[in-house]
């Protein structure tokens, strides 16, 4: 219902929050693309969720093999050091990345919202990459070794392959949320760069225009298009288990 109201809202003609729609106008969409403001805080948002979506997969694509290959009970705690930053509530992860990149002076850079980011989302890959390496046969491995092929060749012809589309689903877990983050963003870099998040908390103190509407039908469009891609060519169930497992 809450979805039904704001899609309604922004297909407004009148510049108010009106529900039902007092006429239909698809000009909110257009400025949306069009104002310099609104479009500006989409592509820092795309930029941000793009750049922190791939640093996440590089962090989580070497931890999640050595989790794999390392079966032994102290590799846990790498394994809890990835999922720790997602346990934690995000304005206490929010409040230590301020704390720290002040203390660094780096605070306002944009790489801070992206390496901060990266490491709060983290989990995301971690999890579903793992999830793929536990899919891999290790015969196919002993059997490669066998017939001559180093770890180089068994990582780049076997596992790579395999393990593709977990990676691919990671990111785009990773990608969606860190779009429609807003804490993190807001404590590391709000004052220099506004995100489409920032964007229309900001603009709420000048009042409310179906723009913002508009913008929040447009992620839930954007999210439902990239987890339905992945539900289309990923290993949706096992992975939906692997997080019911995982908590």
């Amino acid at each position: 219902m809450p979805l039904i109201v704001v899609a309604g809202v922004s297909v407004n003609e009148k510049k108010s929050l009106t529900f039902p729609p007092d006429g239909l106008s698809l000009a909110w969409y257009g400025e949306l693309f069009t104002d310099p403001g609104w479009r500006g805080a989409l592509v820092a948002s795309l930029l941000l969720a793009a750049f922190a979506a791939a640093l996440a997969v590089i962090i989580a694509l070497p931890l999640a093999y050595f989790l794999w290959r390392r079966i032994a009970p102290w590799a846990n705690i790498f394994r809890l050091l990835g999922v720790a930053p997602f346990i934690l509530p995000p304005v206490i992860t929010a409040l230590g990345f301020l704390s720290f990149w002040a203390t660094a002076g780096m605070y306002g850079q944009p790489v801070t919202a992206v390496i901060s980011h990266a490491i709060f989302f983290v989990t995301l890959p971690l999890v579903t990459i793992s999830l793929g390496f536990t899919t891999i046969d290790r015969a196919l491995l002993e059997a490669a070794a066998t017939m001559g092929a180093d770890d180089r060749t068994i990582v780049r012809t076997i596992i790579l392959p395999l393990i593709v589309p977990y990676i691919i689903s990671g990111y785009a877990f990773a990608f969606v949320l860190s779009l429609n983050e807003y804490i993190i963003a807001y404590m590391t870099v709000g004052f220099t760069v506004e995100t489409l998040p920032i964007k229309v908390f900001n603009a709420l103190r000048y009042g409310y225009t179906p723009t913002m509407a508009s913008a929040s039908v447009v992620f839930v469009l954007l999210a439902a298009l990239v987890f339905g891609l992945i539900a289309r060519f990923g290993d949706i169930r096992r992975l939906l288990g692997a997080m019911r497992s995982e908590g």
